[in-house]
């Protein structure tokens, strides 16, 4: 039995920050283009930053599980430095904090001034 592509479906953002799933991609497509998906900024120091966003689609690369539809990276002068994804609005927020923490410290580690960050 050939083996079904996985769904990524199309996700819009609610105000209550919960997720509606899409079956048509023209009406997803315009809606997510004007929607606010940022979840979080946090400024730490000049080119170095922690963004969550909320991606849209689903990715998990899994035909289980819940969809993965939030993402936060942080980056520093070089480019990004690392990458976290998760399924809901609130494992988001905390997956950012505990990434900015992370950051925080190796920067504070390495002599970097930290700034207290504006989210």
């Amino acid at each position: 039995m050939p083996r079904v592509p996985h769904d990524f479906g199309y996700y819009s953002l609610n105000a209550d920050h919960s997720v509606t799933k899409h079956d048509d991609l023209m009406r997803w497509a315009m809606e997510f283009e004007h929607s606010n998906r940022r979840v979080k900024l946090t400024i730490l120091a000049p080119g170095i930053f922690v963004s969550t966003v909320f991606l849209g689609l689903d990715h998990s690369f899994s035909d289980t599980g819940p969809p993965i539809l939030f993402e936060s990276m942080s980056f520093t002068d070089y480019g990004e430095q690392g990458c976290d994804r998760y399924a809901t609005w609130d494992e988001a927020v905390a997956g950012h904090e505990a990434m900015v923490a992370e950051l925080r410290s190796t920067l504070k580690a390495r002599g970097v001034k930290v700034e207290n960050g504006a989210t």
